[in-house]
């Protein structure tokens, strides 16, 4: 039994459909596709040493089971750059999420390195009740809630039909390169999205996996945000 077997079944446990943020990573790990770093901590002085070794500026989330949508909450403080601003937005976090609901068991708050900026694009996949696991690759931001800039396939895949659904984007003439932004790493998406297939193929149970965003660089790709569902 792996990692994420381990995860998926303790989650179905607790009766839990949504895995929390830690456990979503750990299986991204587990399956090669390339995560922010971060650790789960349970009190402030931890969430300072947790954030000095990885380096400021950080990130922090809620971690919460009954917590689904973080930012909603009060839940996500960012670029934070000192001791004294990651203890205080611990605290802000912590009282917000009570806010948001008395009833919500926290099991910490999630300590994440905050990846530069660069190309943003989202990685997903749906379990259709036809098709079965499919992978959905589009450009973040905008392209994907305005312009619905976002591609399909059904799993599993090979490297072509993950290269063509890249090449395939309205907006793909931005992956290339365009005035001052350098062309990102395609082989870098390409990788993840075959994780991606892989990951659904040998796990049904996921219903929807939302990576969201992933930051291409022109050297490999981070994902800052992952979210997994099971049924």
């Amino acid at each position: 039994m792996n990692k994420t077997d381990k995860i998926i079944i303790q989650a179905k446990k607790e009766g839990r459909t949504a895995l929390l943020e830690p456990e979503a990573k750990a299986i991204c790990i587990e399956y090669d596709i390339p995560v922010t770093k971060f650790n789960v901590a349970k009190s402030e002085n931890e969430a300072a040493e947790y954030a000095k070794a990885l380096g400021f500026p950080v990130v922090l989330k809620i971690v919460s089971p009954e917590i689904i949508h973080k930012t909603d909450a009060g839940g996500v403080k960012v670029n934070l750059k000192t001791v004294e601003e990651v203890k205080a937005a611990y605290k802000t976090i912590l009282e917000n999420a009570k806010k948001y609901n008395a009833k919500a068991s926290i099991v910490g708050v999630l300590v994440q390195e905050m990846a530069p900026q660069s190309t943003e694009v989202i990685v997903g996949s749906v379990k259709d009740p036809t098709f079965g696991q499919t992978v959905m690759f589009g450009l973040g931001g905008i392209f994907v809630e305005m312009l619905k800039d976002v591609t399909f396939r059904v799993a599993p895949l090979t490297e072509q039909d993950a290269l063509s659904m890249i090449t395939e984007l309205k907006a793909y003439s931005l992956l290339k390169g365009y005035r001052n932004t350098p062309a990102v790493d395609i082989n870098a998406i390409v990788s993840t999205l075959m994780s991606v297939s892989k990951l659904v193929m040998a796990h049904p149970e996921i219903k929807e996996l939302d990576l969201n965003p992933v930051i291409v660089y022109e050297k490999g790709a981070k994902t800052v945000d992952a979210r997994i569902i099971v049924e």
